[in-house]
């Protein structure tokens, strides 16, 4: 007997089995989608080149801006680089259970 037809034969409604069940199986697969979507946006160069002009810039679009037009200053673009990747990090290692645990979900022990 799976553990939601014993929570219904318990007595627990749809919200019951789904806040204490399916939610917390589900955890894992939330945070590895949410790491995943942070990057994804977070590294969106396109939508910030399109939609800034001037003044208050994304930091991808003030680093594209920071190497020039000939690629001239590579040394400040590569500063810059390091500093954009200290939030992202700090992302990835504050959900970095949640996101071992999903990729492990699916494994076989034995």
């Amino acid at each position: 007997m799976r553990s939601s037809e014993a929570a219904r034969v318990d007595g627990a409604g749809h919200g019951k089995i789904f806040s204490k069940i399916v939610l917390p199986l589900s955890m894992p697969a939330i945070a590895s989608f949410g790491i995943f979507q942070f990057l994804w946006v977070w590294n969106d160069l396109l939508v910030a080149t399109v939609f800034t002009s001037g003044g208050e810039l994304p930091i991808t679009k003030a680093l594209q801006d920071l190497s020039g037009t000939y690629g001239q200053s590579w040394e400040l673009l590569t500063a810059g680089a390091f500093i954009s990747m200290i939030i992202p990090l700090a992302v990835f290692f504050a959900l970095q259970r949640f996101f071992v645990r999903g990729l492990l979900a699916g494994a076989t022990k034995g």
